[in-house]
């Protein structure tokens, strides 16, 4: 027997109702003080500093509720952000939840929103600690979560320590999530649903961020917007050029190419969305779990076998015009 949902909207309850509804479901843990309920939340800080960053999803720009479900937003909404945490060589702390939506969106959306935050977070190792809800405008959606964490015993790893003789690295996969976006807009998920749930549910390993900065990372993120152009990211801050090798991103290709065809190579280059862990070690120190896909040299800019690329990846604003 399965549970009827609630048929019921936004505009049939009151916030509080919502909130009494919602919080109940998030855990704590020992780095709270006082959780949701006050007009803030209190968290131990035991380094003595925080780390902080934030993201945003859209309905109609970051998901289709035809393609995503209300828990598979939840999910990749917490992925992106404790990623963030982890590439700094961070352990995420607590979450801070924010929901903007009409008041005709379905109840039933928000508690399977909720849902998927709540078992993101658990697998994640952290906890929501409060947020903010406001209402939209007709057919508006949006949602954000603003996580905060720790380095232990780490010092931080920025975008701007790679150095000429770097190698370059990757922990997880490239191009899945785009290869699974791909086939949802061509209309045949079936194809390869382990790619489309890869699109709507992205993963990454966190606890490599804090080791790879144990084992020395001159330069991290992670890889939201593609390849080659979060490379530029750490080409840029760094004053450096990253060399990508071809033959080490063969059998990304590959793999893709069964599923997307020619198009397999681009989404390995420029597909974004994945939250795998992208990072520069001198020579000797590149973590066992992680693979070597290039190198740091003198210059600028990225390279994939010697050539500029033509395409770089995901935009906010100006991919609809240049990729």
């Amino acid at each position: 027997m399965t549970d009827t949902p609630d048929p019921r909207t936004l505009a049939d309850v009151e916030e509080q109702e919502l909130l009494d509804t919602v919080l109940p479901r998030f855990a704590t843990s020992d780095d709270v003080v006082i959780g949701p309920g006050d007009d803030t939340a209190l968290l131990r800080v035991r380094t003595g500093q925080s780390l902080a960053t934030t993201d945003t999803m859209v309905l109609g720009r970051d998901w289709l509720d035809e393609w995503s479900t209300g828990a598979d937003v939840g999910h990749k909404l917490v992925v992106q952000n404790v990623a963030d945490i982890a590439a700094m060589g961070g352990r995420c702390t607590a979450l801070l939840v924010t929901l903007v939506a009409s008041p005709r969106t379905p109840l039933a959306w928000v508690a399977d929103f909720t849902g998927g935050v709540e078992a993101a977070a658990r697998e994640a190792g952290t906890v929501v600690v409060g947020g903010d809800l406001s209402s939209a405008p007709d057919g508006v959606r949006m949602v954000s979560i603003t996580a905060l964490g720790e380095l232990d015993d780490v010092r931080p790893v920025l975008r701007s320590g790679a150095r000429p003789g770097d190698l370059v690295a990757v922990h997880g996969t490239l191009g899945r999530a785009a290869a699974g976006l791909l086939l949802l807009e061509r209309g045949t998920p079936e194809k390869a649903p382990d790619l489309v749930l890869a699109q709507r549910r992205p993963s990454t390993s966190y606890e490599q961020g804090p080791l790879a900065a144990r084992a020395g990372a001159t330069a991290m993120l992670d890889i939201s917007d593609g390849l080659l152009r979060d490379g530029g990211r750490i080409a840029r801050a760094s004053g450096v050029r990253l060399e990508f090798d071809p033959a080490l991103l063969a059998a990304d290709i590959a793999a893709l190419a069964v599923a997307v065809g020619a198009d397999a190579r681009d989404c390995v280059l420029a597909g974004g969305e994945e939250h795998s862990l992208l990072a520069t070690f001198p020579p000797g120190s590149v973590p066992a779990d992680w693979r070597v896909i290039g190198a740091a040299a003198h210059g600028t800019g990225v390279t994939v076998g010697g050539e500029v690329p033509s395409r770089s990846g995901w935009d906010h604003f100006g991919s609809a015009k240049s990729d």
